[in-house]
């Protein structure tokens, strides 16, 4: 055997136990958690307005406190996937929409404001037990358009979040 194919057999060797080792060090895929079964069967939901912490309106947000309770509920409506109702004892699910002035605590001596969070809190309306949450940041800013823009968007993106949730599981694949 000459040394180009003790090299070549060296080659084909190494690479056949790196792609062995590779698949065995691979982590077994981990099945996806139930989904509460109260949220994929809600057809009624009562949306309860959780209010926003204090100093965020009418600055760094326009509006009101109640801004993003109403663009919320408008946006649910307009999916159309639900029946908003006006009592929670009529509703399937009880959501509660909070915004909140986020503090860094990293260090006690002095907490660090960083971006507002918007936290949707999901709840069996029988069994009053937290089902889920979901939470989405409001991206910083130093303009008003874009402090009012980001907070469109992290809206947005919880309320897809949300309809996600509750979307029905694709068929198995086989």
């Amino acid at each position: 055997m000459n040394r180009t194919d003790i090299l070549f057999r060296s080659i084909v060797c190494a690479a056949l136990f790196s792609a062995v080792a590779a698949t065995a060090q691979r982590p077994a895929a981990t099945p996806a958690a139930p989904i509460p079964s109260a949220i994929l069967s809600a057809h009624k939901i009562f949306l309860a307005n959780a209010a926003s912490d204090n100093g965020m309106f009418p600055s760094p947000f326009s509006g009101d406190a109640d801004r993003a309770y109403n663009q919320f509920y408008a946006a649910l409506k307009a999916s159309g996937k639900y029946e908003l109702v006006a009592d929670p004892a009529d509703a399937d699910l009880v959501l509660e929409l909070h915004l909140e002035n986020a503090v860094n605590l990293a260090t006690m001596q002095r907490p660090v404001p960083v971006s507002p969070v918007f936290r949707l809190m999901v709840y069996g309306q029988k069994s009053h037990f937290l089902l889920w949450e979901s939470s989405e940041w409001i991206d910083f800013a130093t303009l008003q358009k874009t402090h009012d823009r980001n907070f469109n968007q992290a809206l947005t993106a919880l309320r897809d979040d949300f309809l996600a949730l509750t979307a029905p599981a694709p068929p198995p694949t086989q």
